[in-house]
């Protein structure tokens, strides 16, 4: 029998707020000491009372129009209830019957590992307080935990997705465009391995065709987005192994062992009657007012999806290189002030940013990836956009060669110079004229006698041995063509002779 994989994706995303959930201690907790931003309300002391932070409710309804979905009119917290040593109280503040959004979609664009596109419904989004952080030392009698309280109360916004997902590569295109849309909208740093973007996978299978939902495994642990596909992938090929043999799978969750490249049974899968959901007593509803909804909906900046489209259609770029510069917000805000601050249009713009894109996509980012990480943006390099962009033209209207942009994109990566500048500095302009070129060609060919006694003897690949010493010697300021032109002119003529 042929069997076809449902997935759900449940994702956690950490809420960029100056403040928790549900008290005033800040929630900058990764770059702070261990339990120093607590406070009596994170720390579960008797009879506290939480306070509801206003911008994480407002973050949620905007993760909630950016991903289609409607907007509570009341919304309610609950309390879920489970023991837990990072959860001090004993139960986490979340919602449960009345989230902030609900009955969205995410339409995934087509690709190659999705072709034809996909959408994927979007349940819910709610929110809910994260929990303490535990860090186990030791394994056995010798074992113990310590526990960070500043994680305690950080706003947590969770998306569940509907079981729409077909294979682990629509999961991974799900898990990016979810991303890339938190980042976008800013209101998460979406960093899958610093915690702030978590993904819990819910997998069964079916026969083929069939519209049945079997018995479902979660798996937690998952750190990358290629430890998400990863762990899919296993599980479907596991849960296909037992149902060919014949044997019951439970309803379990699983954590992922990513240096075994296995899952591994954790516990039974809770429900929600589990939990013991209840009305959280010391918070009221909340109504949540339509000029709001609206004000946010006209705050919501052109997300990626859109831009990629835009781009290939404005600027004439390829689907792969609009999906590069789309990948981050700052990169194609960087790109966008590149490209408009010159006044171009027609083919001239098109052009124009082609050349922009390769630059940025190319030199720029292995300048900017190995001085900051992959995971780093390009709002704070110091080249400016007006900076590239006269740099492009240089390139463009070949006053440089490419090894000379290079030389002086390194040089204003460093420094922050106007590229004009270098150029002068370092005698890097185009020489393309005879009057220039002809002494250092004549040099060059006296002082390298067995690659002219090569050429004369019929190996004419020794030519580009000589256009690289006239290159090195111009510091790639001659004109290759020209230069290679007179080369052979001159060989000729010392063949002559």
């Amino acid at each position: 029998m042929e069997y076809e994989p449902v997935i759900g994706l449940e994702v956690h995303v950490q809420l960029r707020t100056r403040s928790k959930m549900f008290c005033g201690c800040a929630a900058d907790y990764q770059t702070a000491g261990p339990n120093t931003r607590v406070c009596p309300v994170c720390m579960a002391m008797p009879g506290v009372l939480p306070v509801i932070n206003r911008r994480a409710v407002e973050f949620t309804i905007m993760a909630g129009l950016a991903l289609n979905c409607s907007i509570s009119e009341t919304t309610k917290f609950d309390r879920k209830n489970y023991g837990y040593p990072d959860l001090m109280k004993g139960y986490q503040i979340s919602q449960f019957d009345l989230p902030i959004a609900y009955d969205g979609y995410m339409d995934l664009a087509p690709s190659e590992t999705v072709p034809g596109g996909h959408r994927v419904g979007i349940t819910r989004i709610h929110l809910e307080e994260d929990v303490a952080r535990l860090t186990h030392v030791g394994t056995g009698r010798g074992g113990y935990s310590l526990m960070d309280i500043n994680r305690a109360g950080v706003p947590l916004m969770e998306t569940v997705s509907e079981p729409d997902i077909r294979s682990a590569e629509q999961a991974e295109a799900y898990i990016l465009e979810l991303q890339s849309t938190m980042r976008y909208l800013g209101i998460s740093t979406a960093n899958m391995e610093e915690g702030s973007f978590r993904c819990d996978a819910n997998v069964s299978i079916r026969p083929k065709g069939s519209d049945e939902l079997r018995t479902r495994v979660e798996v937690k642990n998952m750190n990358r987005v290629r430890a998400v596909v990863r762990a899919i992938e296993y599980e479907i090929d596991r849960q296909t192994r037992m149902a060919e043999a014949g044997e019951r799978l439970e309803q379990e969750t699983r954590g992922w062992d990513d240096d075994n490249g296995v899952t591994l049974s954790q516990r039974s899968k809770e429900e929600a009657n589990d939990y013991r959901y209840f009305p959280e007593p010391d918070l009221p509803p909340l109504y949540i007012d339509r000029a709001l909804v609206e004000e946010i909906r006209a705050s919501i900046p052109e997300l990626a999806g859109s831009r990629r489209v835009r781009f290939e259609t404005e600027y004439g770029l390829s689907s792969y290189d609009a999906k590069l510069l789309t990948a981050r917000r700052e990169t194609a805000d960087y790109f966008e002030s590149v490209v408009l601050s010159r006044d171009h249009s027609g083919d001239a713009i098109r052009a124009f940013a082609k050349e922009a894109a390769n630059w940025i996509n190319g030199e720029l980012a292995r300048l900017h990836n190995s001085s900051n990480g992959l995971d780093s943006d390009l709002a704070d390099t110091r080249v400016k956009p007006a900076q590239l962009a006269t740099l492009v033209e240089l390139f463009q209207t070949r006053a440089i060669s490419n090894n000379a942009a290079k030389q002086v994109l390194a040089d204003m990566f460093v420094t922050g110079r106007d590229p004009e500048d270098v150029v002068d500095e370092k005698k890097l302009r185009k020489v393309d004229d005879s009057e220039s070129l002809l002494p250092v060609i004549d040099a060059v060919i006296d002082e390298n006698p067995k690659a002219v006694d090569d050429y004369l003897s019929g190996k004419e690949t020794a030519i580009r041995f000589l256009l690289g010493q006239v290159m090195k010697a111009t510091r790639g300021a001659a004109d290759a063509n020209t230069a290679s032109q007179m080369i052979a002119e001159r060989l000729e003529t010392v063949r002559k002779a």
